[in-house]
């Protein structure tokens, strides 16, 4: 499996905001993410780091 789960960053916290991410697509003002369910979502976020070896996806919360 290649799936990712994904964290947001907001200051010194880090929460899991989606599990087994399969899809990051950019948009306008954020990222939508998409997970082998077809679960969406949509976050006012940047890309922060990816670890691909762990399947860990770190974004970065806009202000």
């Amino acid at each position: 499996m290649c799936e990712a789960n994904a964290y947001l960053m907001k200051g010194d916290d880090t929460r899991l905001v989606m599990e087994a991410v399969d899809v990051v697509e950019p948009g306008d003002d954020g990222l939508r993410l998409v997970n082998i369910f077809g679960e969406q979502t949509f976050l006012k976020a940047t890309i922060h780091s990816l670890s691909l070896v762990d399947h860990k996806i770190y974004l970065k919360a806009c202000a």
